[in-house]
């Protein structure tokens, strides 16, 4: 003979800010129109913070991640505003930044700033829409 037992569910949501399994952090993005958003980021899927900014339609379309996440273009610039530790910047991010316009200190492009757990609390502000240099 087979006994099964049942076991009452907790309906209550096991993923909470003190638990210590909890995938998602919250970031602060200042958008082009000097509105600032507090935002939850999951860190468990691979996404960087210019996809974020994309998932929560912070630019208009086309106006972020022209490149699609490749460090090739502009779109994606942002400036670091607190002392959150972001990933050293790779040579092709310190490449682009050499040639842009609005670069500062604290530029980063958010297409190469990875979600992770130690991004809580982050707090960007995008950087002004690029515009085109014209060629001598």
């Amino acid at each position: 003979m087979i006994t099964i037992s049942f076991v009452k569910i907790n309906p209550k949501p096991i993923l909470s800010s003190t638990n210590i399994f909890k995938m998602d952090i919250t970031v602060k993005i200042t958008d082009r129109h000097g509105v600032t958003h507090e935002l939850e980021a999951p860190t468990d899927m691979g996404l960087n913070m210019m996809q974020i900014m994309q998932a929560y339609e912070l630019a208009p379309e086309g106006t972020i991640g022209a490149c699609g996440g490749n460090a090739l273009c502009p779109t994606c610039q942002c400036y670091a505003l607190n002392d959150v530790e972001l990933p050293e910047k790779r040579v092709e991010e310190q490449a682009l930044l050499s040639r842009l316009l609005f670069v500062k200190s604290n530029s980063r492009l958010s297409c190469q700033i990875p979600v992770t757990k130690a991004l809580e609390g982050l707090e960007i502000e995008m950087a002004p829409v690029p515009v085109p240099v014209p060629m001598p």
